[in-house]
């Protein structure tokens, strides 16, 4: 399925790209929970539908808008972020050569220690913010994929990815985007070189923190894809179709969510620069943020939801803050229409490049003024 108007990205999402249920007229799509489906006398499958592993209409619908959103060639949805990431390295070959960021998500970033590392791919990170260091680490014929992150958990650099597609296209390898902060809204990595994109759907995609899953979308239907396919349906790792069904009613929002957290950060961010307990802002958007002028350029309409505070009196009176809020909710993810705040290195342990000092803050939809205001009072209070 693909959109067959000429509506722009906003109106494709609030309209699902216009699909109406046939049968009912229904505006909403409906729920398909079968796991199977039924054959045609002659044994064949004219429904294009057999088996809810391989494919479901509820999975259907909610692809082809991720992927009409990305500009891609096809996605695919899997049972978590983290499920879609790890496919991507489990598609390579043991002894492959794969670049992947300093900063970057935690999870993954233990996965590829823990499990990568010992499976046998020959993982380098690098600082994905400086080209020079991509092209120095890359080897020519070996390495197989850089896997790049922007806005990159939890300090927000934003790395060049046109300069890096271009690094590693000349290294024969691909280039994988981590999307999920900067979501199609703002980024689009494939019309910009990259070959792949990930998302965590959990986060902005379905907005609602009431569903895990993640997504792929390609430049291609490659061999590469094909292999991504094939992990998917042999290793089982699909998406609910009930969860399906709530990421394509959360994607029909993401444009507004996504501008109101923009704008909700931004607020934020300005209030603290400068502020007397604040050492520092981590946030794209502050035009005194080292790669500002990079994330203007790569980046539309905004700068993200999430922003990190770097505070003067270091990790006891980052906790102590977060303790005190009572608007900001203090609870992992990022995405949600409710703001989150999170003493970072608490939740990543003791081998955490993450400053002790710093809290990390997802900007969801309520009102600015109270956002800064919850935190003011946190700040004044102790």
């Amino acid at each position: 399925m693909s959109a067959e108007n000429d509506w722009s990205p906003r109106s494709q999402a609030a309209r699902a790209l216009g699909w109406i249920d046939p049968e009912t007229r229904a505006v909403t799509p409906p729920i398909h929970p079968a796991s199977t489906f039924l054959r045609d006398p002659d044994n064949q499958y004219s429904s294009g539908y057999s088996y809810a592993r391989d494919s479901n209409p509820t999975y259907d619908q909610a692809e082809a808008l991720l992927c009409e959103l990305e500009g891609g060639a096809g996605a695919m949805l899997f049972a978590s972020g983290m499920a879609a990431a790890g496919a991507v390295f489990l598609n390579l070959r043991p002894g492959d050569h794969v670049l992947a960021p300093r900063v970057m998500y935690w999870g993954l970033r233990k996965w590829l220690l823990e499990f990568a590392v010992p499976w046998g791919l020959d993982v380098d990170f690098v600082d994905m913010g400086d080209p020079a260091s991509v092209a120095a680490a890359l080897r020519s014929g070996q390495s197989r994929l850089v896997w790049l992150e922007t806005p990159a958990n939890p300090l927000w650099g934003i790395s060049d990815i046109a300069a890096i597609a271009a690094l590693a296209h000349d290294a024969g390898a691909l280039l994988a985007v981590d999307s999920t902060v900067a979501t199609p809204v703002l980024t689009q990595p494939l019309a910009l070189g990259a070959d792949l994109v990930m998302h965590s759907a959990t986060k902005y995609l379905n907005g609602h923190s009431d569903m895990v899953g993640g997504a792929l979308v390609t430049a291609r239907r490659d061999g590469f894809w094909q292999g991504l396919a094939a992990i998917r349906h042999d290793g089982g790792g699909i998406l609910g179709a009930f969860e399906a069904w709530l990421l394509l009613r959360g994607m029909r929002t993401l444009f507004p969510r996504v501008e109101t957290a923009c704008r909700n950060a931004l607020a934020v961010a300005e209030h603290f620069h400068g502020h007397t307990e604040v050492a520092e802002v981590l946030y794209p958007g502050l035009p005194s943020a080292p790669d500002h002028e990079l994330a203007a350029r790569q980046m539309r309409g905004g700068f993200g939801g999430m922003l990190s505070l770097r505070l003067r009196g270091g990790e006891e009176q980052a906790v102590a803050v977060a303790a005190r809020v009572t608007l900001w909710a203090r609870a992992t993810s990022l995405g949600g229409v409710e703001s989150l705040i999170e003493h970072r290195a608490s939740i990543e342990g003791p081998d955490t490049p993450v400053p002790g000092d710093l809290l990390r803050l997802s900007c969801g939809i309520e009102a600015a003024d109270d956002l800064i205001a919850d935190l003011e009072s946190a700040l004044r209070t102790g």
